[in-house]
This record gives structure tokens, sequence and C-alpha cells, in this order.
């Protein structure tokens, strides 16, 4: 293992850079995993990363001894190439302030579509959702309420930044995630019902039938959804807040909507 202690190694520079800029890693198509947990949904869903990079005190981690131990327990044949900085280099790259000891440098999976029956479609379509935390809990839900595609508009935070990726878990390699979209047209496109929650819609979220393809819509934490966007959608729903509150945070009313829909579904297959 090559131990790197110096801020003038080009491939500490090419972590720093990964770590704190967007547009370095749409470039380089590359990102970074924090994390024991992410590394293995990665390996499970898309193989072995570029390079594992460990702090000088991660090296002596039971877990991500373990991790290492993994490879070699599985026969695997080219084993991943590990890296390790010292500690206080390991910080710089770290997106929390108490390092597991563990990062994995990856290739961006590609943009696709994930297949799906047609009555089962479920898209979710972000606007401008601009924190990274809020973004990540989404994606998070919609991969655990079943949702196959999801499309973010320009201005949205980036998907594949460490701070997104570490709050969603692993949920990245379960959807399609498709970034820099035209909202508008995959809307219009959409054959089924496009829903967007609306403080002054008639409907209840509970008055709504969700069974068969769904494409669910949410907007700026502040703005909430575009003009252009809402006449794009067939259906808005306001979520009932009997305690008064105005307003849900972003993730909050997604997740809410998510698992109605999940609620309605299982209603629906038990019925059958």
């Amino acid at each position: 293992m090559k131990l790197i202690s110096s801020r003038d190694n080009s491939f500490f520079k090419q972590l720093v850079k990964l770590a704190e800029s967007a547009q370095q890693r749409r470039a380089s198509a590359l990102t970074l995993l924090d994390g024991v947990h992410l590394i293995r949904a990665y390996r499970l869903a898309l193989g072995q990363p570029q390079n594992l990079i460990m702090s000088e005190s991660g090296c002596q981690n039971e877990e991500v001894k373990q991790l290492l131990a993994e490879e070699r327990e599985k026969g695997v044949e080219n084993e991943t190439p590990v890296t390790v900085l010292s500690d206080a280099l390991f910080r710089a790259i770290s997106p929390v302030k108490t390092p597991t000891g563990v990062i994995a440098l990856i290739a961006i999976p590609a943009q696709q579509v994930f297949a799906e029956r047609n009555e089962d479609r479920f898209f979710v379509l972000l606007e401008a959702i601009q924190d990274p935390g809020n973004l990540g809990s989404i994606l998070r839900s919609a991969a655990a309420a079943g949702a196959s595609n999801i499309y973010l508009s320009e201005g949205c935070a980036d998907a594949w930044s460490p701070k997104v990726l570490r709050a969603t878990m692993g949920a990245h390699f379960l959807v399609g995630i498709h970034e820099q979209s035209d909202l508008a047209n995959v809307a219009r496109d959409f054959n089924g019902k496009v829903i967007a929650t609306s403080l002054n819609a008639k409907n209840s979220l509970y008055q709504t039938r969700l069974v068969g393809p769904v494409a669910f819509v949410f907007g700026n934490e502040g703005m909430g959804i575009s003009d252009a966007l809402l006449q794009a959608t067939s259906d808005h729903i306001v979520i009932p807040m009997p305690g008064g509150t105005e307003s849900l945070n972003a993730a909050a009313a997604a997740a809410v909507c998510f698992f109605e829909r999940v609620r309605q579904m299982s209603v629906a297959a038990t019925a059958s």
C-alpha cells in the first residue's frame, strides 16, 4: 500500500478536486464514496471501485480491515489498488467531521433508464432541489418506495457529490438518475399521472388514486414548482396537515407521497 503524506502529491490533489467540485466530478466522471456501507453497496451493484483510499488510523479499524479481506476471500482476480493518506490529508477529502477511515474512488455510472412494466411505472421529477441533505433523503426514500427513474433539473444539487451519496446510503445504485433534465418534456412524455404537490390544491393526497403509472414532481425548497412545469402536470394535490404547520420540508413531503403510493399498491395487490 502506497502512503501519501504530501499535499503536493498529484493523486491527492485530484481527490481534493473531486471532493469539492461538481464541475470536476462531471468532467472526469469520477466521484468519492465515504464509508464501508456505501462501498459494499457499490460493489454489490456495480463491482469493484477504481481505488480505495484509507487513512493511517483507518488501517487499524476492524471494519475497514474486513472490507479489504472480502476481496481476498472472494478470490477477486484484480484486487482494488489501495492508497493510504496521512490522517491530516484524509480529513481534507472526507465529507464528515469524524472520518470513517476509508473512501472509494469510483466511476459515475452512465445515465440509463431503468425499465419496468407500464402499470408499475414510478418516476420522480425534482426541480432545483438545492440542499444536498434534502436531495439525498428524497433519493433514498424514492428508491425504498420502488421508484425506477429520477430526473433532476438544472439547478439541483449535484447528485453525485460525496454529501448526497452519503445521505442516500446506496440508493444511487438502485435507480436511474438523470441530471440536467428538461422536466417539462419528461412530464409531457410520461404515460400516466404526473402529480405535483401544491398548498392551493383542492384534492388531498389521500383522495387521489396512485395505483398504476405515476410521476411525482417536487420543486425548490423556497420557490416551489415553476409555472412551466406545473402546466405540464396532470394532477395537483395537497398533503393534509391537521397540526397547522404551513408546509413540509421537501424531503418529508416526498416521503409521505411515495409511501402513500406504496400503501395503495399493496391494497390493490391484496384485493386482486
